[in-house]
């Protein structure tokens, strides 16, 4: 199964080999991704290479149902969206490759998930149903197989004491994943000075408090926990890969997620590397769309890191107007 191949490619032309017979699949079992490229006239025929395959913007998983499936979904993803904006939505047919990407990745990055005791600061997400990211936490605590790893909504008390306790009474490390305003409520409450717990934030500011980027959270977390270790893990509803920050602003991601540039003056051109809006190739979404064009500005070095310089703007949008026609 190509679920178990795809994340142990070690090489480009592995990885570009199996992304085209990816595309060619999707091209004939995916009605609205063969829709887009009929539009754009693109044809198996006509991709020879990765900057050939057509992008599917994102929003199309708010408007359409993506999938190679005619069975139904095993679980459907939802994204987080007010009263008057549409959600996306992600129809995944076998959760098996999602666990076998998150799983992947942190092995890869962290190294054994027992060796962790995982804190989820996550209130935004416990608050609904449908988070791919509240799944993923969840499943890291389960395996983290430690009686003390566990959720937080509301109680930074219970938190702050867990967390100062922790530091100084076990040799495990501790992992507190939290959405960046509740990280912020939470140092806020509390002052800490912890040498053995590290952070990882995973975005989420807006209509919470008064929008900071990145380094400016960072920064101010790093200032109030006495300089602990700050992560960052890049996901979206709309993906089954991850990527992570090893403490700075680059993200890298694992075998089956290459990032790659939108040309902002031509939102059909894709580049291996450069400044433009992000296009990704994430492998493990196999029965939806590997290839996703979305919203973000970014910054690719070679080798496939990663930084996010923000979020495009209404003019840019504007500019990419075709890739939705």
């Amino acid at each position: 199964m190509l679920s178990d191949t795809i994340f142990n490619i070690t090489t480009f032309d592995a990885f570009e080999e199996t992304a085209l017979k990816v595309f060619a699949f999707q091209f004939e079992n995916n009605p609205v991704y063969r829709s887009f490229c009929d539009l754009l006239y693109k044809h198996p025929s006509d991709v020879k290479q990765l900057e050939d395959i057509p992008f599917l913007p994102i929003s199309f998983f708010k408007t359409h149902k993506i999938t190679t499936e005619t069975s139904n979904a095993e679980i459907i993803f939802t994204s987080s969206g007010t009263t008057s904006s549409a959600t996306s939505k992600h129809h995944v047919a076998d959760l098996n490759i999602y666990k076998k990407s998150y799983l992947k990745a942190f092995e890869h990055f962290y190294g054994n998930i027992e060796d962790y005791i995982i804190l989820g600061l996550l209130p935004s997400y416990l608050e609904r149903d449908g988070s791919s990211l509240i799944y993923m936490v969840n499943d890291l605590i389960e395996k983290s197989n430690d009686s003390r790893s566990g959720f937080y909504l509301n109680q930074l008390d219970e938190l702050t004491e867990l967390l100062i306790a922790l530091d100084t009474t076990t040799s495990k490390k501790i992992l507190l994943i939290g959405v960046s305003f509740a990280l912020l409520n939470l140092i806020e409450k509390h002052q800490f000075s912890l040498n053995n717990t590290i952070i990882m934030e995973t975005g989420g500011m807006k209509g919470r408090r008064e929008h900071w980027n990145r380094t400016q959270v960072h920064t101010y977390l790093k200032e109030r926990w006495n300089n602990p270790k700050v992560l960052s893990e890049y996901g979206m509803t709309e993906l089954l890969g991850q990527a992570y920050t090893r403490g700075g602003e680059i993200f890298y991601g694992n075998a089956a997620f290459k990032p790659m540039v939108r040309d902002l003056g031509d939102p059909l051109r894709t580049l291996p590397h450069g400044q433009g809006a992000l296009n990704i190739i994430d492998l493990a979404n196999i029965d939806s769309c590997c290839f996703i064009a979305t919203e973000d500005l970014v910054r690719v070095e070679e080798g496939d890191a990663f930084e996010i310089l923000g979020r495009l703007d209404h003019a840019a949008l504007r500019g990419c107007s075709l890739m939705t026609a």
